[in-house]
């Protein structure tokens, strides 16, 4: 018997009606969107001393500082799933340590499309810099106006937490991005390299043909955490129970990574059961050919794409080892190599800005 019944989406609530409506909006300088004319927009309709600017991790640090000594209602990050993971990770940082003395609200956050990849944003369907729509989301956080907020778990790996992880291919997929995107930097397609058809690229024309040259499986253990975990059927229904302890997975594998939103850059609907269950990841476990996927790039995309060897598990808590290490990304940064990674969900949910339904 299940204690919470699956759900057909993360769960969304209606705004709060509190009076302040502050808000402070955070920018990455090094973020791909991030330029000079969208600092600009944006001071022309932030109060300077709301508008923090960040250009190192040192940076983000000071800035957290700030924003949970003034007590914003909203901090809108400006950046990528990176920029949304740091920032996120240094306030909840400042939050706890500030709880040990007196209480401390968690700002509630907003996401602006100035990243990469943009898996949150995508999921709460925030504007993109056309027409400066972002601008537009801003001012109406902070005339109280937005349609509603949606919660949203995340990953804790190593004290971590971040919206989505993985190793293996996905991995390998992101060193590749990189290396297409830095060969094009200075060239006329620089520019289209740095997007979803960089991604596309460098999966169809690097990616693949390395698995296709080169064994593309390595042996793996997934075992459970102290919770029940289920394998999904492509429905959406639980197929299969494991217990506490049990091993969820053994034997050869391509790729293993988690994620508590849908999507990874560019709408890769990387994880399709992500957020059917409060508390729960979507830890998706595959050992389907190069080839494969290549055949089915565009399902993948979608994520309609249940073939055999490609299974999904809710999971609170699992602990995935290799028998070699492989690579390692945390919201679509490299983080190296590893032979082993336990993946938990925060005890800590976000609420995070959600313009679903909302005219852009």
């Amino acid at each position: 018997m299940f204690v919470q019944p699956f759900r057909a989406d993360v769960e969304q609530v209606p705004p709060r009606l509190e009076v302040d409506h502050r808000v402070a909006v955070l920018l990455n300088l090094s973020a791909r969107k991030v330029t000079p004319k969208i600092v600009r927009a944006l001071s022309h309709v932030v109060p300077e001393g709301d508008l923090f600017l960040s250009r190192s991790e040192l940076d983000a640090r000071r800035i957290a500082q700030q924003v949970v000594d003034r007590g914003y209602h909203t901090v809108f990050l400006g950046g990528g799933d990176g920029t949304l993971t740091c920032f996120v990770n240094e306030i909840l940082s400042q939050v706890a340590l500030r709880r040990r003395h007196h209480p401390t609200p968690t700002p509630r956050f907003g996401v602006l499309k100035l990243g990469t990849g943009n898996s949150v944003a995508s999921l709460v369907k925030a504007s993109s810099t056309r027409a400066d729509g972002f601008v537009d989301d801003v001012l109406r956080a902070r005339a109280g106006e937005v349609p509603g907020y949606r919660t949203i778990d995340l990953l804790l790996i190593d004290g971590k937490r971040a919206p989505f992880a993985g190793l293996g291919m996905d991995g390998k997929i992101l060193n590749d991005y990189n290396t297409v995107k830095n060969n094009f930097a200075q060239g006329p397609l620089g520019k289209m390299m740095t997007g979803a058809a960089g991604y596309f690229t460098s999966v169809a024309f690097k990616t693949v043909p390395y698995y296709l040259a080169n064994s593309n499986t390595v042996d793996c253990e997934v075992t459970n955490g102290p919770a029940l975990a289920y394998r999904m059927g492509p429905d959406g229904t639980p197929v299969e129970t494991f217990v506490p302890g049990q091993t969820i997975y053994k034997g050869p594998l391509v790729i293993a990574a988690a994620g508590t939103v849908p999507f990874y850059g560019f709408e890769l609907k990387m994880f399709p059961f992500a957020g059917k269950r409060r508390g729960m990841m979507d830890l998706r476990l595959g050992t389907v050919a190069a080839t494969a996927i290549l055949a089915n790039l565009g399902k993948m995309w979608s994520g309609t794409w249940f073939p055999e060897g490609l299974n999904d598990y809710l999971v609170k808590d699992c602990t995935i080892r290799f028998s070699r290490p492989m690579p390692f990304q945390i919201s679509g940064d490299a983080e190296g190599y590893r032979e082993e990674v336990h993946f938990q969900v925060s005890p800590e949910p976000i609420d995070v800005v959600d313009f679903t339904g909302a005219l852009h």
